[in-house]
């Protein structure tokens, strides 16, 4: 073919004979056969043995195809493809003027810098131009790209739309001031906005199939409630709910996408790979866009460093820009110099998990805590055997199932964990709490989780205590002396013994770990008639120490025990 001389149009497309049979025929059997219900595109797919895209395509009758998809496609309904029913597409001359985008993009954030992403923005385009998706999540924790990507995406697909219009939720707007916005915005009109919610929604479903629209709603976590199952509503917002799932569920030739930390409830129910609703779930980025941003940012180190920080991170690109800034304003660039001080969690990196862990409800916040203390990946068998008190299996895999809409633990097979950095914070979270609760001796946390596994693996049970003992020990040693510590234990111990209230749990064993953390003297303790849950005692003297009726459950003791060992464990009550 001569240079500069125009493609030829392969296949064939509907023609307008063509087309009005096809739809009359679908509307026929639309209101005899499936009670007045669009056929989506997908029911489309399968009635028909066609791809999505392939559907959109005939229905569209722009781009050709083989004419034995249109018979095809014609068969699936009981019709014969005449002659008269297609012919060749137009030539590039004759077709209708490339489409006029009205673009509204809000307070979008500016992407003319973006690194990787590339296979997510290939699928995503992919869903919105060939699948016609009708609704998008793209969710993640915080800084994990979420808004970036969809306005990267929104920018690469606009040419395919006749509106598209970005708001956000941050400051969790009413649901009829923003339909009002949307309205107006997408029927050029600036009245004639109906009074109900109800009504409101149905003008702009009519919007949504008059022109064809997309619309990108971000930080929809601001409308979600912290404190329950992910993926609720705040008191006041539950409309929004309403909004989502007719989107979602009723025919129009638009998209919405939303990004949020958590995945709307409406999403989860609607979605699936074959259907318009779907959603895309952000991990970090690729090892060598990570090391783009360090790169980028100024700072330097040996390889290994750099993947040692974005493993730390977990690929985390607002963590790896906070934390690479860090490293030049503080450090002079060197990672080395930044890994030496033993800590990643600060400043905004804190308040980003901040913001994630105020959200979490408190058995959420349980489970988060054991995944901590456990330090490697566990079963729910296992953190369910952990657990004080008990909980039936349903509600712990409510609690994990919305943890992991909140983008806060790791899952792989059937085993959970946390990323290192939340990870770090949340063992500094439980350290924190722990203390306080000594210092004040308000018991709760101390007592429903333990600061060490006795039976773990060495190597776990001694990071736990690098990782929580130590600091716990030395946390409260700052703001008082060890007498004072060994008081405040022993009169908690007391507490326990005189206070019904208190249900069994680890508040005994974590009080001999931090004795015997402080290589505290306990001759003469009395340690009877109490829960002494993962108590780590090889190598303690335990002379005169009264254990009789407690409830050493997994606790450790020295292999040897000799005559006098004997004699102990008599008055253990064994």
């Amino acid at each position: 073919m001569t240079s500069g001389q125009p493609r030829r149009k392969r296949g064939v497309v509907l023609t307008a004979t063509g087309r009005e049979k096809l739809q009359d025929t679908i509307q026929t059997w639309e209101e005899q056969e499936n009670f007045g219900d669009k056929l989506t595109i997908e029911e489309l797919s399968h009635r028909t043995r066609l791809d999505a895209g392939t559907v959109a395509k005939v229905l569209d009758a722009d781009e050709g195809v083989d004419r034995r998809t249109l018979e095809r496609f014609f068969q699936a309904f009981s019709l014969e493809l005449t002659p008269d029913d297609y012919g060749k597409p137009l030539p590039m001359s004759e077709k209708r003027p490339a489409r006029e985008t009205h673009v509204d993009w809000g307070e979008a954030v500016d992407v003319s810098i973006f690194y990787g992403r590339t296979a997510e923005l290939e699928t995503l385009a992919q869903w919105v131009v060939s699948d016609r998706c009708r609704l998008i999540a793209l969710l993640g924790m915080g800084g994990i790209g979420k808004t970036s990507l969809a306005a990267k995406l929104g920018e690469r697909v606009q040419g395919e739309f006749d509106y598209v219009v970005w708001r956000s939720l941050r400051n969790a707007p009413a649901i009829d001031e923003l339909l009002t916005s949307l309205i107006r915005f997408l029927s050029s009109q600036h009245s004639n906005v109906p009074a109900t919610l109800n009504g409101q929604i149905s003008r702009l479903t009519e919007c949504l199939n008059q022109n064809r629209c997309l619309i990108i709603l971000d930080n929809v976590e601001a409308i979600l409630q912290g404190g329950q199952r992910a993926g609720l509503y705040r008191q006041g917002y539950e409309d929004y709910s309403e909004l989502i799932r007719r989107l979602g569920e009723s025919p129009h030739r638009s998209c919405l996408i939303l990004t949020s930390r958590e995945k709307p409830r409406e999403v989860g129910l609607l979605e699936g790979t074959l259907r318009p609703v779907r959603s895309l779930q952000l991990s970090g980025l690729k090892q060598e866009d990570g090391q783009r941003i360090l790169q980028v940012e100024g700072t330097s180190g040996s390889e290994i460093e750099q993947q040692q920080i974005l493993e730390h991170y977990a690929g985390n690109p607002l963590a790896l820009r906070i934390a690479a800034t860090t490293i030049q304003d503080l450090f002079g660039g060197s990672i080395t110099e930044f890994i030496t001080q033993g800590t990643s969690v600060f400043g905004d990196i804190r308040d980003l998990l901040d913001q994630q862990f105020s959200r979490l409800s408190e058995l959420g916040r349980s489970v988060i805590y054991w995944l901590a203390i456990n330090r490697e990946t566990v079963s729910l068998a296992e953190l369910r055997e952990d657990m004080v008190p008990s909980i039936a299996p349903q509600n712990l895999l409510e609690a994990l199932e919305s943890l992991g809409r909140r983008s806060l633990i790791e899952k792989s097979a059937a085993l959970f964990t946390l990323q290192p950095v939340v990870m770090e914070y949340v063992t500094d979270q439980f350290v924190n709490q722990v203390c306080l609760e000594i210092s004040t001796q308000t018991i709760a946390l101390f007592n429903s989780h333990a600061l060490v596994k006795a039976q773990a693996k060495d190597y776990i049970r001694e990071t736990q205590e690098r990782l929580i003992l130590k600091p716990v020990t030395e946390q409260l040693l700052s703001s008082g002396n060890r007498l004072v510590l060994e008081n405040q234990l022993k009169q908690i111990l007391s507490t326990l013994r005189q206070c019904s209230a208190i249900k069994p749990g680890y508040a005994g064993g974590n009080i001999v770990n931090l004795l015997r953390y402080l290589e505290t003297d306990i001759s003469g303790y009395d340690l009877s008639c109490l829960s002494i849950w993962q108590a780590y005692l090889k190598g303690m003297v335990l002379h005169n120490v009264s254990l009789l009726n407690s409830d050493l459950s997994k606790s450790t003791f020295t292999e040897t025990l000799g005559s006098v060992g004997m004699w102990r464990l008599v008055q253990m009550g064994h």
